[in-house]
């Protein structure tokens, strides 16, 4: 399996070499900016997306609260999931970086010694995004096409072949998609305890307890208001 893509007539070679190519016409800066967006940017964009929906989603409250915020629970745990599946994956296909078995790669970042297929990279962005979907619509698309374009930039650092990233975006949609039925069966209720907690309630609803507080207090004199309204009525 080492040998997976070292043809340099295969579509993958070739298509790698296209888009790395890229990075040597590019500007020095411009290829510093997609280092990186491709190694931290791009996945810390991701996850500013899964915390910006939570924020929307503890605010609005309702009843839906926790449901929700329990498939936002599942977006890292379904990356970290992924990232793990993928390690005996990695050691079974055995594939080396590109820039190891090709010459003439613009390789933007250094260090990258361990196997190539699949990319933990794309895995951990995808996995985050997908499940971001299945929380919300409008987020997950916008974290979706985020994933895309930072396993371009994979492709682009010369440090993945494509397949790589194709390979990473299937495992992590399969993960995300495949346990997010058993995810949500187990952090549902967890997430509607802390709801009814007095202390990390907040963390599920900012509307619900305070509301439902708000429906059953007394302003100090609309008692005595209502009872002496109540005679006048009387006495008329």
């Amino acid at each position: 399996m080492a040998g997976l893509a070292e043809s340099g007539s295969n579509p993958d070679v070739e298509l790698l070499y296209d888009i790395n190519g890229l990075a040597k016409d590019a500007p020095h800066w411009f290829d510093r900016v997609m280092e990186f967006v491709g190694e931290y940017g791009l996945l810390f964009a991701i996850v500013l997306l899964v915390v910006w929906c939570w924020w929307s989603v503890r605010r609005r409250g309702g009843e839906d609260a926790a449901s929700g915020v329990a498939a936002l629970a599942w977006a890292p745990l379904a990356a970290g999931v992924a990232v793990l599946v993928n390690v005996p994956i990695r050691g079974f296909v055995e594939r080396p970086r590109p820039f190891k078995t090709h010459d003439g790669l613009e390789v933007l970042i250094e260090g990258k010694n361990d196997f190539s297929f699949v990319s933990d990279h794309a895995t951990l962005v995808m996995a985050l995004a997908v499940a971001l979907f299945v929380a919300d619509r409008k987020f997950g698309i916008a974290a979706i096409v985020l994933a895309v374009f930072g396993g371009f930039a994979r492709v682009y650092m010369g440090v993945h072949y494509p397949t790589d990233v194709v390979g990473g975006f299937a495992l992590g949609t399969a993960v995300a998609l495949l346990l997010s039925p058993v995810a949500m069966a187990l952090l549902t209720p967890l997430t509607r305890a802390v709801e009814r907690s007095p202390r990390a309630g907040w963390l599920v609803s900012a509307r619900g307890r305070g509301e439902a507080a708000g429906q059953g207090a007394v302003i100090p004199g609309a008692r005595q208001e209502n009872a002496e309204a109540g005679e006048r009525d009387l006495a008329a």
